[in-house]
């Protein structure tokens, strides 16, 4: 029998990939969005606000409905009623809690690098998030993508336009590296964590995926080599202190102005490299690579 999957996010960057890929393999996918558009093929679309299914009863029917929930949705930034509270950690935990009792797997979409230590809430509520689906008891995966590549991303639009630019910032504390991924990648790997067994992902022994490309780089040398997709001509980097950019980050916050920001300031400043990389084994092939 095809699985039954919820995809929150459906219509996001990373949930719509992941669609793609599940309607490609033949489960049968609702996506759950606050905003449900007009069915279109085998997909339906249910009205489903994580804040709301902070309630028992929310959260039980969908728990009973599904034999899968997969959770794409995130906030880089909180707005009447949507909290990073109530998005990244009450929300998941209500859910995977729910998942419990109904032999519904839950698999949460999260990221590389989230810390206690970390200033930013949006980071700290992702890694808060996390613990609770820890403790659920459910059947629960977590997913650790790194820095994500495609068309259609808020994040990765601004980083390909800030590529096809003669002149680019980076912050002299940005020494972390990157190991960049595609978002359809991503989509593919979340599909296989979603129809495959327990015993055949080994799910006994690791249930956090730490995705990533195979090669890592700088920042610097990430964009210069997105560039070369657009452009032969050399680019010019301007380098610039990072306590600058870390105000910047505070002002891109306030003003709710572009996809940097203070999480993504911290994350910089360290690795973004998954520790045991799983992509190439969900995939059962080599990533593609992002920067040639």
């Amino acid at each position: 029998m095809n699985k039954k999957i919820l995809v929150l996010g459906g219509n996001g960057f990373v949930g719509r990939h992941a669609v793609t890929h599940l309607n490609s393999v033949g489960a049968k996918v609702t996506i759950g969005t606050r905003n449900p558009k007009r069915n279109k093929g085998s997909t339906t679309q249910a009205k489903y606000r994580l804040e709301d299914l902070t309630h028992r009863s929310d959260r039980e029917s969908a728990a009973l409905e599904y034999d899968v929930i997969l959770n794409c949705v995130g906030i880089l930034r909180q707005r009447v009623g949507e909290t990073y509270d109530a998005i990244h950690h009450l929300a998941p935990q209500a859910i995977a809690k729910a998942c419990s009792s109904t032999n519904t797997r839950y698999v949460h979409v999260s990221a590389l690098g989230l810390s206690v230590e970390a200033k930013s809430r949006f980071l700290t509520s992702k890694f808060t998030g996390e613990k609770a689906i820890m403790n659920s008891g459910c059947d629960w995966v977590i997913v650790r993508p790194s820095l994500l590549d495609g068309e259609g991303g808020y994040g990765a639009g601004w980083l390909r336009g800030i590529a096809k630019s003669p002149i680019f910032i980076v912050p002299n504390s940005a020494k972390g590296r990157i190991a960049a991924l595609t978002v359809e990648d991503a989509g593919a790997a979340l599909t296989k964590l979603c129809i495959s067994s327990a015993v055949d992902l080994d799910l006994v022994n690791a249930r956090v995926f730490e995705l990533g490309g195979e090669e890592s780089h700088s920042f610097e040398e990430y964009i210069r080599g997105i560039r070369k997709r657009y452009s032969s001509s050399k680019s010019l980097c301007v380098t610039i202190p990072g306590w600058l950019a870390r105000i910047g980050a505070h002002i891109c916050d306030l003003l709710h102005f572009s996809p940097f920001s203070l999480g993504h300031w911290e994350l910089l400043c360290k690795d973004n490299v998954p520790i045991n990389n799983k992509l190439p084994t969900l995939l059962g092939r080599a990533p593609t690579k992002v920067v040639s």
